[in-house]
Parts: C-alpha cells; sequence; structure tokens
C-alpha cells in the first residue's frame, strides 16, 4: 500500500495555523512605539529575511524526506546533532508551555472560570489533534482554519476600523531590534519545518507554499498585535475582542489559533524525540511534551518571551546556516559520520557571533550577518580542507 503524501495545500493549511497564533499578535504589540510605517516596515523586512530561511531550511528536509532533525545529522554527525536535537526538544517545550499559557490567560479575559482550567481544555485539544495525526488532519484543519480566517478578519476589521492612531507610550526599540523581533518568530520554526515538508507529495511547491503563507499570516498578525496597541490603546487582545462585543467569536479565535499551533511544537517534539533513540515513540513523546507544557502554564509565570526567542535565534541561525552552505553551496549530502567536530566548531563560532552581535544596533537585525559569516566561514574552512588534502 502507498504510503500517503500530504498535498500542497494541506501544508499551506499546516502553516496558516502556524502563523496564527496570540503569541505572534502580543509580540506585534511591542512594535507599536516605532509608529506605524516603521513598525510596517520593521515586520516586513525581518519575515523576508526569516521565511527565507525558512524556506531553505524546509527545502533540505523535503528533497531528501528526513525530519528536520535527521537533516542535521547529515551536517553535524549522527552523534553531533543528538546536541540540537535535545536543544529543539527544551525549546519545544518551552514554546508549548508558552503558548498554552498565553492562549489561556487571553480566552480567560474572555469567559472567566479559571486559567488553569482553559489550560487543561486547550492542553486536551493539542492532545487531540496529536492523536488525529498530521496525515489525517486535512478535513479537520480545513474546517478550522476556515473559521479562524473569517474570525480574524473580523478582528482586524474591529482594530483598525478604530480611525485615528493614539500615542502609544512605553519603552521603544531601535529599528534593528525590531527587525531581529520580527525574524526571531519564523526562525523559530527552523527546527521544524523539514518534519513536515518531508511528508510533502511536491515537496519545492509545499515548502514554498508553507513559507510564503507562513510569512504573510504571521506579518498580519504582528500587524494586528500593532494596530491593536496604536488604534486603541489596549494591548491586551482579550480586552479589545469583549470591548468589540465578539464574545464567543473571540474565544474561538484564541482556542482554535492556539492548538492549531501549539500541536506543530509538540508533534515536532515527538518526531525530534525519535532521533535520540528509536525505543521511543513520538506521538506518545508529543503527548507527554503536550502534559509538561499544560503543568508549566498553569505553575510557571510566562510572559515576557524575547529572550526566549534570541536564544532560539542564537542556537538555530548558525545551525541552519552550516545545513545550507553544506546541502546548497558545497553540495555535500554524504553518509553522515559520528561527529562533524569542523561543523560543530564553526557553530560555536556563530553562536558567540551572535551573541556579540546583539550588542550592535543592525538596520537589518543580527540574524541575517550572523548566518552569512557562518556560511561564508563553513565554505572557506571547506575549500582549506580541500587544499590539504591535494
Amino acid at each position: 500500500m502507498e504510503e500517503r503524501c500530504t498535498s500542497v495545500f494541506e501544508n499551506g493549511l499546516i502553516w496558516f495555523g502556524a502563523a496564527v497564533s496570540v503569541a505572534e499578535i502580543l509580540t506585534g504589540t511591542y512594535f507599536a512605539p516605532l509608529g506605524f510605517t516603521k513598525g510596517l516596515l520593521a515586520i516586513l523586512i525581518g519575515h523576508v529575511i526569516g521565511c527565507a530561511m525558512l524556506f531553505f531550511a524546509g527545502l533540505i528536509g523535503g528533497k531528501v524526506r528526513k525530519s528536520a532533525m535527521e537533516t542535521a545529522k547529515m551536517s553535524f554527525g549522527k552523534k553531533g546533532a543528538l546536541l540540537f536535537s535535545v536543544l529543539n526538544i527544551i525549546q519545544l517545550v518551552g514554546w508549548t508551555a508558552i503558548m498554552i499559557y498565553d492562549g489561556a490567560l487571553a480566552v480567560n479575559g474572555i469567559l472567566d472560570i479559571g486559567k488553569w482550567i482553559w489550560c487543561i481544555v486547550i492542553g486536551a485539544l493539542i492532545v487531540l489533534w496529536i492523536m488525529i495525526g498530521i496525515k489525517n488532519l486535512g478535513k479537520v484543519n480545513t474546517v478550522a482554519m476556515s473559521a479562524l480566517f473569517v474570525l480574524t478578519i473580523i478582528l482586524s476589521i474591529v482594530i483598525f476600523g478604530k480611525g485615528s492612531a493614539l500615542n502609544v507610550s512605553g519603552e521603544g526599540m531601535t529599528f534593528g531590534a525590531a527587525v531581529e523581533l520580527s525574524v526571531a518568530m519564523p526562525l523559530s520554526w527552523l527546527p521544524l519545518i523539514s518534519d513536515y515538508t518531508r511528508e510533502a507529495k511536491k515537496p519545492v511547491k509545499a515548502t514554498a507554499v508553507s513559507a510564503i503563507t507562513y510569512g504573510v499570516v504571521s506579518c498580519w498578525m504582528y500587524i494586528i498585535g500593532m494596530g491593536a496597541a496604536i488604534f486603541t490603546g489596549e494591548s491586551d487582545i482579550a480586552q479589545i475582542m469583549v470591548k468589540a462585543g465578539l464574545g464567543i467569536s473571540g474565544l474561538l479565535i484564541i482556542v482554535f489559533s492556539t492548538v492549531t499551533t501549539t500541536f506543530l511544537d509538540a508533534y515536532s517534539a515527538g518526531i525530534s524525540s525519535e532521533s535520540l533513540s528509536t525505543k521511543i515513540n513520538g506521538k506518545w513523546f508529543a503527548v507527554a511534551v503536550t502534559v509538561v507544557g499544560i503543568v508549566a502554564a498553569i505553575f510557571l509565570p510566562l510572559t515576557d518571551i524575547t529572550d526566549f526567542l534570541y536564544f532560539i535565534g542564537s542556537v538555530f541561525a548558525p545551525m541552519i546556516a552550516i545545513q545550507i552552505a553544506d546541502f546548497f553551496v558545497l553540495k555535500q549530502n554524504k553518509k553522515a559520520s559520528a561527529f562533524n567536530i569542523c561543523n560543530l566548531i564553526i557553530w560555536f563560532v556563530g553562536f558567540v557571533a551572535y551573541r556579540l552581535l546583539m550588542r550592535v544596533d543592525i538596520i537589518v537585525g543580527n540574524t541575517l550577518p550572523d548566518m552569512l559569516i557562518t556560511i561564508a566561514l563553513c565554505v572557506a574552512v571547506s575549500k582549506m580542507r580541500r587544499k590539504e588534502r591535494k
């Protein structure tokens, strides 16, 4: 029996669901002190950079039919790549908790029955999505995404129909820092996208549609958040919905957007766990990650995620830069050894460079310069090693 592959449309739906999230809307509110024009420009530049990298990362997995962490083995070795599997699982557990926390907090602002109850409800729906499975979510996602599409349009009209902009107070950020915060969200999906493009019937088209869909919708979410702060003077998305009289519609937006996004985090944590050991069942590991996320969301204060986003960038930007250099520039797709010490050292240099670049205000943020430095270093070292062999 032929194994079922996901269609281009299904991949687009997956990444539409990934982009529609409360976390992205809340991140968008940070851009308000820049003003609408400069904030919009920072959002667009950051997403072009981030989604270009997202495309290349997904294309590698789509072409070789391997998960994100399996493709990492091609550049860092079978055991060397375990470092990134562990770091990826840690960031995915973190994301699962943050998304459940944000969703529960927001929906409780509409229907106050207790944040912990909403954590459990959202978590239970995520488990349901996991049990249905990525290959069987087509019809469920079509219905959920259609509803979310209509409701987010209503939300946009409510926010931008307010008219004149208000003076937004608060600690402003530089344009470069705003671009970096815009890059950070698509960058957080880099170690996940191949988990889905590997299943695609047409990997190149599916990857392109995934990256474009995510980029456009993520920009939309950022702009909703920024617009909410500028045009309504309110950064609490639940309160905006209550004031607009959305009620149950607003509740549905928050619950289903949280579920469709967080499902991807938990599901990919399960896939990453399988690269650690063949004895691990990815689906049940994903369920366990969701349970941990529920507990963390109930008991931990998970409010400011900017440092978390920058940590993700510092780990995974140089990682994918090396993979891009190996796969697309150097055309190295040979069987992985246990450790690729050279690439692991280059990754560490890239990691340190990212942390240092965070102290410098660069108009395009620090992810792009860091990745260009890492790619150049990777290519240069490879050429030097080839000369030595001759």
